[in-house]
């Protein structure tokens, strides 16, 4: 690596796969698909510069790095997680509303103090690195502390990631409640301080409906259009109990995404988590505005929510990304979210290929973000987050690649088999920020690049 800083030319030597369009909900096929294998990924100054084939050895300059007969993919992107609630992912028994009572809000309570939120954000920070995870979209506290403490890790790593201070006025325990004079004048503070720093974004977040009065959720809508750059996410339609408190709640309103409608939160920046319990007409909303969906099957499952309508979000061109929703969900591994998103569409009547699985937490996510000309693919220029994979690892695994017929039967017993134990290195912007520690062992470490700066532990 050089005395004390990173190479600045770095080639990667696997089996290349990335999309330059979107394969569909269809039957599995190659449009879109771009399959390299055994090339060289040459990354120049910390942005992918272009391949080579494995036999055309990069010059001297190069510091290689030979993965043959693995797989390197683009950094995955997770559009819809929760820092805060690593301390209650996989907690028993309820449904979403009593979930949130129960374990979410104690968990989030303790994201005031500082240390704690600082020790918290490095700890997600370094988790996401390790399950091959380089960008995503983060809800964290009601707290500043815990905005500034999410930032500042993701700085010190180098990531992409969107997050913003958790809105919440009503219908929250104490300690977790704002005002909107409060609120609005921390989100910008945080704006000046944060949005546009490196690669962090803004996002003004609500955290529900539910959570914020009228007046909460028009401010929002107001600093929206005074910073139109920044992003809001939210959640939408995820249970139903859920959806008839907010019917209640805003009688005057068609559906639960018509109360973003009118308070002007709904735009090409808008990150809405679940929308499991959606009509035609929201769809439509959805596509006309250019707001995503963040879909979440684990965590789905687990709370026992409901089964997501892909197909009919496909037909209304509304855009759909990937999320963990972790500690809703089970698992920050994106591989192990694609592997539910499968079982969820075929209890649909839908069989989702591995091709769009893969696509929607790269390329997929990356434009619905609108942030494909950074992120999503091994595009040449795009910043040089990828992850190096095994194939398979274990008996079963190995024994199911070795008989697999094509590509996409391959990389389907991948989404399947693998998780993140498979992963063998991740790099942002052409840096290690983490390597497996032994191909055996299972042991794993959270790597920085010589002379790079180790978050606060």
């Amino acid at each position: 690596m050089g005395s004390g800083h990173p190479p600045s030319r770095r080639a990667l030597r696997a089996d290349l796969l990335d999309f330059t369009g979107d394969p569909g909900l269809g039957a599995p096929g190659l449009a879109g698909v771009r399959h390299r294998p055994d090339h060289w990924l040459l990354i120049d100054h910390g942005r992918i510069a272009g391949v080579l084939p494995g036999a055309q050895a990069p010059g001297t300059d190069w510091s290689c790095e030979d993965h043959r007969g693995r797989l390197l993919t683009p950094g995955l992107i997770d559009t819809h997680v929760h820092s805060v609630q690593l301390d209650v992912i996989a907690s028993y028994g309820t449904e979403l509303l009593d979930w949130l009572e129960r374990y979410t809000f104690p968990a989030e309570a303790r994201h005031a103090d500082a240390v704690h939120a600082q020790a918290q954000a490095d700890a997600f920070t370094d988790a996401l690195l390790a399950h091959g995870t380089t960008a995503a979209v983060v809800f964290p506290s009601v707290h500043a502390t815990s905005v500034d403490a999410l930032f500042g890790a993701a700085q010190r790593r180098g990531m992409r990631l969107v997050t913003g201070k958790v809105l919440m006025d009503r219908h929250a325990p104490d300690g977790l409640r704002d005002d909107v004079t409060q609120a609005q004048a921390q989100c910008e503070a945080l704006i000046a301080r944060w949005h546009g720093t490196d690669r962090l974004a803004y996002a003004i977040t609500p955290r529900f409906a539910a959570t914020s009065t009228p007046e909460q959720l028009a401010m929002a809508g107001a600093l929206l259009q005074h910073h139109p750059d920044v992003f809001m996410q939210t959640h939408v339609a995820e249970n139903r109990a859920e959806v008839a408190w907010i019917a209640r709640l805003f009688p005057e309103a068609r559906s639960y995404l018509d109360v973003y409608h009118r308070a002007g939160l709904l735009n090409e920046h808008a990150v809405l988590a679940h929308g499991i319990w959606l009509d035609d007409d929201d769809r439509a909303l959805l596509a006309d505005s250019g707001a995503q969906i963040a879909h979440s099957p684990s965590s789905n499952l687990f709370l026992g929510s409901g089964l997501f309508d892909w197909q009919a979000m496909a037909e209304a061109k509304a855009p759909v990304s990937l999320a963990s929703d972790v500690g809703g969900g089970t698992s920050l591994s994106l591989l192990r979210t694609m592997a539910d998103a499968y079982r969820v569409q075929a209890l649909r009547g839908v069989r989702l290929s591995a091709f769009k699985a893969l696509h929607t937490a790269t390329l997929g996510a990356a434009r619905a973000l609108h942030l494909d000309h950074e992120i999503g693919s091994l595009e040449p220029g795009r910043l040089a987050d990828v992850a190096v994979w095994d194939w398979a690892a274990g008996p079963v695994a190995r024994g199911r690649d070795a008989l697999a017929r094509d590509l996409h039967e391959r990389l389907f017993a991948w989404m399947m088999l693998a998780d993140e134990r498979n992963l063998v290195t991740t790099l942002v912007a052409g840096r290690t920020q983490y390597k497996r520690r032994s191909d055996d062992s299972g042991a794993s470490e959270t790597a920085h690049e010589p002379g790079q700066r180790r978050a606060a532990a």
